[in-house]
């Protein structure tokens, strides 16, 4: 008897993740869901410089000001509630200090000017079509820092201009980096503040744009690919079992269920063993002795720096 439907995904051809990859995630708060992961088996990769990003026309902005390498002033910022924020940025860089937050921006841009020329791999993971257009200057912002609605124009971002948003962020990365793939993928978090059709309608753009780009000329979308983590929590994990309390985020056993998907389709197999150390490794520095003066456990922890120092010499980057 079968009791899910499960979609058919062909492991990647071509430039998969391994541990001399380098990853660049960007978007909604299920790409740092995926960074985690990476961080836990040591992959090199870098989340969400500027906090997490909603929507495209945010990450469009990262992109574009790192390639320019903008430098933020004090017309960037603004005072509220006690702290200073930036519009493009998400509030956890907001900071009590003018100063550290116009250094923190960036340093954070450089950072990720960086990244975007030396990363093999960008994951892009879009949230929500809804954005928000800050009535005074007429821009739309990557996180209004609960300024009064009042001041804001609420809006649907249609497919086509998504589309042109995934365009223009795919052109600025390949003007600095030809090599690396460019993966897409829609967050299956749900925006039920919008409203649940309202929520629907959301995702359709943003899927509808991605498809669009990707069936491009192949020369505008180069080494670009969609993964269907959307598609899997709604089709494959069809219960209310695989949601948080908040029945809006996918719960840990969701998140590893779609992480499994993402290793099997994008992770080396030759990268296999090696996550199967790093997690021995992992497990063996969280392990709690009872008699940590004890001739077992000692011996136990001389193993753990064995298996710790070989495998850095293989792969100096990793750290534990």
């Amino acid at each position: 008897m079968k009791l899910q439907t499960k979609m058919p995904l062909d492991k990647q051809s071509k430039n998969v993740i391994d541990y001399n990859s380098n990853a660049l995630l960007l978007g909604s708060c299920f790409s740092e869901n995926i960074g985690k992961k990476l961080d836990y088996f040591k992959f090199q990769n870098l989340q969400n410089p500027f906090g997490i990003l909603f929507h495209p026309k945010a990450i469009e902005t990262l992109i574009t000001n790192a390639i320019n390498k903008k430098e933020y002033l004090e017309k960037d910022v603004f005072f509220h509630n006690e702290q200073w924020h930036c519009f493009d940025a998400h509030s956890k860089l907001s900071n009590t200090s003018k100063k550290d937050l116009l250094n923190e921006l960036n340093n954070q841009i450089r950072l990720t000017t960086k990244q975007i020329q030396e990363s093999t791999h960008i994951i892009i993971t879009l949230g929500t079509s809804w954005v928000y257009r800050f009535i005074e200057t007429n821009n739309i912002v990557a996180n209004c820092h609960k300024v009064p609605q009042k001041q804001f124009k609420k809006e649907l971002l249609s497919a086509e201009e998504m589309l042109n948003t995934l365009t223009n962020i795919s052109d600025l990365i390949q003007s600095i980096n030809l090599e690396a793939s460019i993966i897409f993928t829609v967050s299956p978090v749900r925006h039920l503040k919008d409203g649940f059709v309202e929520n629907t309608q959301s995702k359709a753009h943003l899927i509808s744009a991605i498809h669009q780009f990707l069936n491009q000329k192949p020369s505008s979308n180069c080494q670009s690919y969609y993964f269907p983590s959307y598609e899997i929590m709604m089709d494959e994990l069809r219960d209310y079992r695989f949601y948080n309390d908040d029945m809006i985020h996918p719960n840990q056993t969701a998140i590893n269920y779609i992480w499994d998907t993402f290793k099997s389709v994008w992770i080396s197999d030759e990268s296999f063993k090696i996550m199967d150390n790093v997690e021995t490794i992992q497990k063996g520095l969280q392990h709690k002795a009872f008699n940590a003066e004890s001739k077992a456990h000692q011996n136990f922890v001389q193993k753990l720096k064995v298996k710790i120092n070989k495998l850095q010499n293989q792969f100096p980057h990793i750290k534990f």
